[in-house]
This record gives structure tokens, sequence and C-alpha cells, in this order.
């Protein structure tokens, strides 16, 4: 057999090989950065004086790091992974995959540059400047590419369900990058948006919001989708549940951005379609929650002595739990107590911490082994100190940040009987200050697991090999 035949009958698991490794490195760097800004909120001299380490640069540079360069490499693993196993077929342009993946690492490397100096669109997620959008776009692009030309040349005629939330993430993330990044180079780096005023605040967060949706929800949802079934060892729970899943879930998202600008000048009709469509996203998240819970339905005991599970399991609590308090809180009524507090951060970090971050660690669990030819992780042992303590870690952070945002919001909106405030700001940043105290030992927590991670699969990786799996000769049914 000739160098390409043997070539084309194994699949590409350089690119996932790289991709995972990197997703673990740059978990470890975006947590670091998290932990060091949580505390420059408790104690502010932490940023020494320098403009580079100040709150305002490195925040961006935190929600950039785990969003793009942790979740963002666990994706591009992930996808690549599953949707060669999944169509039973090579990676289609091999070249265009291993460009994807030094594209995105020049990507992550130019944010991590330029935002501490303060080069920033001023965006939230959003927030790098028009030279790195081009390379995002070549980047993207080429995912695109790389991912539905290998579903072309699938020789399995389903399309496994995994693959349809991988493919939605991909498409959605195109257009939401194209649409909100659309802006007049004024420089190097230097632009101006494209909207003005509450076009813009209104274009920007139906893309914010929609990062969330897509990319931190749909793309995770293909993880869940594929490595819950296989972890156990068992079938979807209801297939057909899936289905409906992926096309409530991907028609209602798309609406739901206005919610984050309620009580602003945003038009108050838009701002009611984004609440009406947050509520009616409930039902198709908790749909998702349920279909991957009850298929451990006859393998519940799995959870005692199966870590991997139990980190995908647990994130898909958070996953219910943080579909359930996004709702609420788009509800004006509960919004004007929560906008502008600490439990809106809590809600974010439940979703990322417990829903994104423990389904990107149990995938990568699952797949490191299995990249470098081994049954398991270096260190089972290991796995299991790094659940508990992020779990503990999540527990802690975002149980302070919601308690400091009721707080500050009953506190904020306190009158005295002729009318003036009860409390000063000032007062409500002191009576926060034990809860970002709080906060700061939960986020130590989870990165302390991060980087327990990081030594798990440094040691997997030594003490293996690189090994790339065969493409099965005989199709077999999905």
């Amino acid at each position: 057999m000739n160098s390409s035949n043997t070539q084309a009958a194994l699949y590409n698991d350089t690119v996932v090989r790289q991709f995972s490794i990197m997703a673990v490195v740059w978990g470890v760097v975006g947590m670091l950065v998290g932990v060091v800004i949580a505390a420059q909120l408790a104690w502010p001299e932490l940023n020494l004086g320098i403009p580079w380490l100040s709150y305002g640069r490195l925040r961006p540079l935190h929600t950039n790091a785990v969003i793009f360069a942790f979740g963002g490499c666990a994706l591009f693993a992930t996808s690549y992974y599953v949707v060669q196993r999944t169509c039973q077929v090579r990676l289609f342009a091999g070249p265009l995959a291993a460009f994807t993946f030094w594209g995105w690492q020049l990507v992550i490397l130019a944010a991590a540059i330029s935002l501490p100096l303060g080069y920033t669109t001023g965006k939230e997620y959003a927030e790098l400047e028009w030279p790195i959008d081009i390379l995002i776009t070549l980047v993207w692009v080429s995912y695109a590419i790389v991912f539905f030309g290998t579903v072309g040349i699938r020789k399995v005629r389903h399309i496994y369900v995994a693959n349809w939330f991988y493919g939605a993430f991909i498409i959605a993330v195109a257009i939401l990058h194209l649409v909100n990044s659309a802006e007049v180079p004024a420089g190097f780096m230097k632009s101006y948006s494209a909207y003005a005023g509450v076009q813009d605040a209104m274009v920007q967060w139906w893309y914010g919001h929609n990062a969330v949706g897509f990319f931190l929800t749909a793309g995770f949802l293909g993880m869940m989708y594929y490595f819950i079934p296989k972890q156990a060892g068992r079938p979807v729970y209801s297939y057909r549940l899936s289905i409906v899943h992926f096309w409530a879930l991907i028609f209602t998202y798309m609406w739901a951005g206005p919610h984050h600008l309620h009580y602003t000048a945003l038009p108050d009709w838009t701002q009611s379609v984004g609440m009406v469509f947050s509520l009616i996203l409930l039902a198709p998240s908790w749909g998702g929650m349920i279909n991957g819970i009850m298929t451990l339905s006859g393998a519940w005991h799995k959870l005692r002595d199966d870590p991997v599970l139990r980190f995908l399991i647990v994130s898909l609590s958070f996953y219910g739990m943080s579909t359930f308090e996004g709702p609420m809180m788009s509800i004006k009524t509960v919004n004007a107590l929560s906008h502008y507090t600490d439990w809106t951060v809590g809600h974010v970090h439940s979703g990322a911490l417990g829903w994104v971050g423990l389904i990107s660690m149990g995938s990568l669990y699952y797949l490191i082994p299995r990249l470098f030819g081994k049954k398991n992780m270096y260190s089972v042992k290991a796995i299991e100190v790094h659940f508990w303590t992020a779990t503990i870690g999540i527990v802690l952070y975002i149980a302070a940040m919601w308690i400091a945002g009721v707080m500050q919001g009953l506190m904020w909106r306190a009158i005295n009987a002729d009318g003036t405030l009860t409390y000063t700001f000032v007062e409500g940043v002191k009576a926060t200050f034990p809860f970002y105290v709080i906060r700061v030992t939960g986020g130590l927590l989870y990165l302390g697991g991060m980087i327990v991670m990081l030594w798990n699969t440094w040691m997997t990786a030594i003490s293996g090999r690189s090994v790339d799996t065969p493409v099965p000769a005989v199709v077999a049914h999905a």
C-alpha cells in the first residue's frame, strides 16, 4: 500500500492533539488572569500602578483567553475528532486544518499582546482590532471548509446530531463576527464601528448574547451529544428530542439579545421581544439538559467510580441551572434589581465555569489518553482531585456573587422617607468586599484544578505516544 493510501486510512488526529494540548495550556493562562483581576477587585493596589496590569486591560484579556483560547481550542479539537468518527472519513483538506490551528494560535497571541497595550474596540467579547478580525475571518472560513467538507465526503448517510450543533455554531459565529465587526479602519490598530448609538448597542448585544448562544452553548452541546453517550456506554436517551432541541434552540437564541439592554434607550418593544424569547428559551435548553442526563438511565452507578463521566454530567446540572436563571433575569422586573450588579457576574460564571468549563474538561479527559495511545489519563486520582476542587470553587464563586448581587441591587434602590438614597455607592462597595474575597478563593480552587489537569495531560503525553486511529474499512451504523 502506498503512503497516500496509508494516510487516507488513518484519521487526522495530529490537529486534534494540538488543539487539545493548547486548550489545557490556555485554560491555565486564562483562569490565572481571571484570578488576578478578581484579586484586584478585592485589593485594587495589586495592579502595582502599571497600566498594562490594570483591571480595564486585563479583563478583556481574561474573557478572550477563556472563551476563545480555552473554549475555542476545545471546540476545534472535539469537532475535528467527532466529525471524523461520525462520518468515518479522514478530515477534509488536511493542510487547511493545520492552518486553522496555527492561525488560531496567532489570533490568541495577537490578543494577548494588543489588549494589555490598550488596543480595543470597546465591544464586549469583540474587543480585538480590525487586523486581528481579518485573521479571525480567514481562520473561521478555513474551519468551515474543513468541517463541512468532511461532512460532504462522509461514508455514513446519516449526519449525527453532534455535527448539527457544531455546524450551526460555525455558521452562526461567522455571521455574528462579520456583522458586529463591521468597522472603518482609522490607522493600523484603530477603527470606528460602522454603527452608531443605540443601533451599535443593539448589534453588539445581538452578537454578545449569541456568542453565548452559539459559541458557548451550541458548540458545547455538540460535545455533550457525543462524549456523554461514549463515556457512559449508552445511546442518547431520545434522538427525536435531540432534533427538536436543535431546531428550537437555534431559532429561539437569535432573538434573545435585547434582554441585555433593559431600561436603556433601546425601544421598549425590542426589549420586550428579547425578554419573551429568553423565556421561551427555557424549554429547549432544559430539553437538552434532560436528554443528556437521562442518557445515564440504567447506568447511574457509573458516576460512583468514573470521574470523567462526573465532569460531563455535573456540567449539565450547571447548564440547567444557568438556563433557568438567564430567562428569569431577563424578566424586566427581576432585571430592575439584577442589572449592573454582581448577580450577572455570578450567572455568567455558573454557565462559564460550570457548564463550558466542566464539559470541556470531561471531553478532553476522554480525548487526551486516546490521542496518546493510552486507555486512561496518567492519574485517574488526579481527575478526581480536579473534579472536587473545580466543583467547590464554582459553588464558592457563584454563591458569593449571587449574594453580593442581590445585596447591591437592594442597597442601590433603598430610599429614605424623604426620597434620598439610604446608602452611598461606597457603602455598597464596602459591603461587597467579603464576597470578593470569597470569589478569589473559589477562583484559586478552580485554577488549582486546571493546573492539576495540565500536569496530568503532560504526564499522559510523555508516557504515551502520538497515534492516529485507523478509519474503519467497513461502514458501521452511527
